[in-house]
């Protein structure tokens, strides 16, 4: 089974730019999967498609066989989305936060709370059950988005760039704790600039640029078409899928 399937998917805002040119995206259950693109490609649009925040011009979207658009409410019980930017109350505080949130899926404050705790310590937070979101450091409140948005047990999580300005350390913790979560089952969808986070977690990868996937397949399949070229031509050295991606990226160039 997939957990997300996209056919001929497609979006265009009303200013006229077209974000989704017909994409066709397969994301088996289980997967980390990461789609990788330039600033305006199409990433985020997607994840607004599929949790039911952008609504598409055309095509269709099923999560885990349900049709995303016929029965919104259903595929969206299934996924957690972890946005770009920070979206909490910041006065607030950390449990209330994420038991406020199991609230929206009609889950009972007494179990909420015993969840809450849990996906809490589960990204260590453990030992600030009583702080409030602004006492957090930059690398805790995405943590803290993190465990909210897995309160209600989503088997499908969207993680949009959920590392951007976190410190090395807390980056690796991080990818130690979203690697017991495919572990466990869930799947993931990660869009992120730092290629290296990809080529560590991934399983598969996708490549989007002008609305349209560019590249897919594994991750050794994406490492094998590096050819070493790409060091070459600027004088930097980057990992192999950052070759791989600059390659891909240059070759079609975004809209103006």
């Amino acid at each position: 089974m997939f957990a997300l399937q996209a056919k001929k998917l497609e979006k265009t805002y009303a200013g006229g730019t077209r974000a989704l040119n017909g994409i066709t995206l397969d994301i088996p259950k289980g997967d980390f999967f990461a789609l990788l693109g330039p600033n305006g490609a199409g990433k985020t649009t997607l994840i607004g498609i599929a949790t039911g925040l952008v609504v598409p011009s055309g095509g269709a979207l099923e999560i885990f066989g349900i049709d995303a658009f016929a029965r919104p409410e259903d595929a969206r019980r299934k996924v957690g989305v972890v946005p770009q930017n920070l979206n909490v109350n910041p006065f607030e505080n950390i449990v209330d936060i994420v038991v406020n949130q199991a609230g929206y899926y009609g889950i009972p404050r007494s179990r909420a709370l015993v969840r809450a705790k849990e996906v809490l310590a589960g990204v260590g937070l453990a030992d600030k059950f009583k702080v409030t979101a602004r006492e957090l450091s930059g690398g805790m409140q995405r943590r803290l988005m993190i465990a909210r948005a897995l309160v209600h047990e989503p088997e499908l999580l969207f993680l949009d760039e959920p590392t951007a300005g976190v410190d090395v350390e807390s980056r690796r913790s991080m990818w130690t704790y979203l690697k017991t979560l495919t572990a466990g089952g869930v799947t993931i969808l990660l869009t992120t600039h730092y290629l290296e986070e990809a080529e560590q977690l991934a399983q598969h990868v996708a490549i989007i640029t002008k609305g349209e996937i560019a590249a897919s397949g594994t991750i050794d399949e994406m490492l094998a078409l590096a050819d070493g070229q790409g060091a070459e031509g600027d004088g930097f050295r980057g990992g192999k899928l950052e070759e791989v991606y600059l390659k891909i990226t240059k070759q079609n160039p975004e809209r103006a």
